[in-house]
């Protein structure tokens, strides 16, 4: 038998980005406080696992929130220098932060990457009750992170047809990018866009209702035919670094 870890640390990004004084550093400052934290949790684990004749699995690092701003990585996002999450510059900090996580040194589990549930943190409820984030937007950062879309409040009139054209997708791009993307999409009954959702629940931070621009797919994709995409494959293109500059 095995078992492995699961954290809540969005903490972590949180702290490692206040004060820094270059990206270099805020990078450096996570990706240390990731090992850090990794290698005290292994020692535990492992003794565990010894005394107990078990397996230990690793770590799942995905800097999972809290609905509070000191725990939420929409926190995180607006220390990098996002003006407010959600708006140009949030993609950049999205694939800053997964980055990191790639670069830290610890046994591996479950996803390991950054998720943006949007009921779970304190900012990204708040932005989303705002209008600066979107369905579209998630989706957009699923590109260059873990996200998937997560506890994201609909209209609860949305329809059957209309979700399948969003989980589309999502499959669509976790088939090119070849890797899992998750969806936790909740349809609140009796509320419309723009509502506020009113959840009185002590992991889930109050936002509003995001409009969904679904409609029922139409034509050759309305069928039943399911096809396969092909993870994109790589290709070298002369000297290009991967850098980002700014």
């Amino acid at each position: 038998m095995a078992f492995a870890l699961a954290t809540e640390a969005a903490g972590l990004a949180v702290e490692a980005f206040e004060g820094a004084g270059s990206l270099e550093a805020a990078r450096l400052n996570l990706v240390t406080a990731l090992q850090n934290h990794a290698q005290v949790l292994t020692v535990l684990s492992s003794g565990l696992a010894d005394r107990n004749g078990l397996s230990f699995g690793g770590i799942d690092f995905s800097l999972a929130p809290f609905p509070e701003e000191s725990r939420s990585l929409g926190t995180a996002f607006e220390r990098l220098g996002v003006p407010s999450m959600g708006m140009h510059g949030s993609l950049a900090a999205a694939a800053f932060l997964a980055d990191a996580i790639d670069r830290a040194q610890f046994p591996r589990a479950g996803f390991s990457g950054l998720l943006l549930p949007v009921l779970e943190d304190a900012i990204l409820a708040r932005r989303a009750a705002e209008g600066a984030l979107s369905v579209k937007d998630l989706l957009l950062y699923s590109a260059v992170c873990g996200a998937g879309l997560d506890t994201v409040p609909l209209p609860g009139d949305t329809t059957r047809e209309e979700l399948a054209a969003v989980l589309l997708d999502l499959a669509a791009l976790a088939c090119r990018l070849n890797k899992p993307l998750t969806a936790r999409l909740l349809p609140v009954p009796g509320k419309k866009a723009g509502d506020p959702t009113g959840f009185d629940f002590a992991f889930f931070a109050n936002s509003r209702v995001l409009p969904l621009e679904a409609r029922p797919l139409q034509g050759l994709l309305a069928g039943n035919e399911t096809f396969d995409l092909a993870p994109r494959q790589r290709h070298e293109l002369g000297s290009a670094s991967g850098e980002a500059t700014r």
